[in-house]
């Protein structure tokens, strides 16, 4: 499976379920595939919805801060791909 880095979570609200994730290298949209990893992390799952400022949006790019709503626990630091497909 190819991935590319887009960035990195920098928060994770566990009532809610959301990772705050800084967005670095690449362009993450909505129904994008990622990946988390981390040092106990590992799973993959599909971006279903994604906010900045407290605002649905569509796409992020380098440099954007979102929350996106994870399927499993993450931890500031893990790192996120979007997988790209064969």
């Amino acid at each position: 499976m190819d991935e590319v880095l887009v960035g990195e979570v920098t928060h994770y609200f566990q009532a809610i379920s959301v990772a705050a994730i800084q967005v670095t290298e690449a362009e993450l949209r909505v129904g994008d595939s990622i990946r988390i990893v981390g040092h106990t992390s590992n799973f993959t799952q599909t971006v279903r919805s994604m906010q900045m400022d407290h605002r649905p949006v569509a796409s992020a790019g380098s440099g954007d801060l979102v929350g996106i709503e994870l399927v499993e626990r993450a931890r500031v630091g893990d790192l996120v791909f979007r997988t790209l497909p064969h």
